[in-house]
């Protein structure tokens, strides 16, 4: 028999770094577990922030999917920049084609994308909505 599920929750946390507080505690799920069996997984990486999927059932246990760190943040780690434009007239910083793929290449499980050049136009566009440049890439 299944068990039912009470509440499916999506949160970022840093890598390695989950403490229990306000947002855990709306899941209703046993936090100190929780927080320790997060930091296990993403110890390996750094101190990026990582997007999880909670699923919380009714007898206090719970599931989690990880999944890989928002474009936004990649970029803006590949432009050397703090902050991204507020409009996109302005830019912000430069990326290269190499490192636009390799952001690609990352993120191809969690993009809608059949390959790694659609995936590439996907990053190119969140990169052009942040007022960064992509060298080379048409």
């Amino acid at each position: 028999m299944s068990k039912k599920v009470a509440k499916v929750c999506k949160l970022q946390f840093p890598a390695g770094g989950a403490k229990p507080g306000p947002a855990l505690a709306s899941a209703g799920i046993n936090m100190p577990q929780f927080c320790s069996a997060f930091n296990d997984a993403t110890r390996d990486r750094g101190g990026d922030l990582v997007p999880v999927i909670i699923t919380a059932y009714e007898d206090k246990s719970f599931d989690f999917v990880l999944k890989t760190t928002p474009a936004a943040i990649m970029i803006k780690k590949a432009a050397g920049i703090s902050k991204a434009s507020g409009n996109q007239k302005e830019i912000s910083g430069k990326i290269t084609v190499d490192q636009l793929r390799e952001i690609a290449e990352y993120k191809m499980p969690d993009l809608n994308a059949n390959d790694v050049e659609a995936a590439m136009r996907i990053i190119a566009g969140t990169a052009r909505n942040m007022g960064v440049e992509v060298e080379g890439f048409e």
